[in-house]
């Protein structure tokens, strides 16, 4: 079976048997390809999942909106033809980006799942830096000084980065294959223009026109302040519901205490969405 194809001009991954139902998994970042991989892979035993690298970096600028046009193409190619509706899960930024994607085109999804979503007001952003100071301790940052002389190219220091960052954003996590690459430039471009629509007062009021169901999913830990971004968020989505897992950092599906927790809901929650 063809594990991977060029859709829409996106290179996208694809797990689990045809005849399952769709699900699109979007990565975080943003520009942080492959770091959604153990999400997609959980879910491939009940979903046919479609795992998209975001585009990057080059000769226009990058946008939310130009995202935007390529999941939509993606929905709408000819890779996913014959299928019902898909639901988005969305991890981090890419729960940013399928919030986004939504509100252009609520008619094209079935269900969103959020997990670890990040940020779409000045408080809980503010809380989410506070948290991360706290436990930012004078060791790691030694350790963080120390990767930027070693490791001078950004495509190499970034997931390194990451890697060690997992001190402040996991639990307890379980020992897992890195997938990331990371395309810098592509990250400032699309995360500036995410900061202008909500200066703008763009998000979240436009996604009052979402109309799927939705889920938050978070764990306690993550420094991601989920009961804030909840409360903003429902004032924009009715419908949205919240689960939050206790001894859970910001990627549920590495922890050890409730991995199989988290997946055995997800499954369930996008499942009963399928067949309502």
């Amino acid at each position: 079976m063809k594990r991977w194809a060029r859709i829409n001009g996106l290179m996208t991954y694809m797990h689990g048997q045809e005849d399952l139902p769709v699900c699109i998994v979007l990565h975080g970042g943003p520009a942080a390809e492959g770091s959604a991989r153990g999400l997609a892979l959980g879910l491939s035993d009940t979903f046919r999942v479609y795992e998209p690298h975001q585009r990057g970096s080059g000769s226009e600028p990058l946008s939310v909106a130009r995202h935007i046009a390529d999941i939509h193409g993606l929905i709408k190619s000819e890779g996913l033809k014959g299928y019902r509706k898909p639901t988005l899960v969305g991890h981090s930024w890419g729960a940013m980006l399928a919030l986004a994607y939504s509100s252009a085109h609520p008619k094209s999804v079935r269900a969103l799942a959020l997990v670890g979503c990040g940020t779409f007001d000045l408080e809980s952003r503010a809380r989410l830096n506070e948290i991360l100071e706290e436990r930012n301790t004078e060791e790691l940052r030694i350790q963080l000084d120390q990767l930027n002389t070693d490791y001078p190219d950004p495509r190499e220091l970034i997931p390194r980065k990451q890697q060690l960052s997992r001190l402040i954003y996991s639990y307890d996590p379980i020992e897992s294959p890195a997938h990331v690459s990371f395309d810098l430039r592509a990250h400032i471009e699309t995360w500036e223009d995410m900061m202008r629509l909500q200066n703008e007062g763009i998000y979240p009021a436009a996604f009052k026109s979402i109309t799927a169901p939705a889920i938050i999913l978070h764990g306690s830990f993550d420094p991601h302040p989920g009961q804030m971004i909840y409360a903003n968020l429902k004032r924009h989505i009715s419908q949205l519901e919240y689960k939050e897992w206790q001894n859970c950092g910001h990627e549920p599906w590495i922890e050890r205490q409730v991995k199989d927790d988290f997946f055995a809901f997800l499954k369930q929650w996008l499942l009963n969405q399928v067949d309502s």
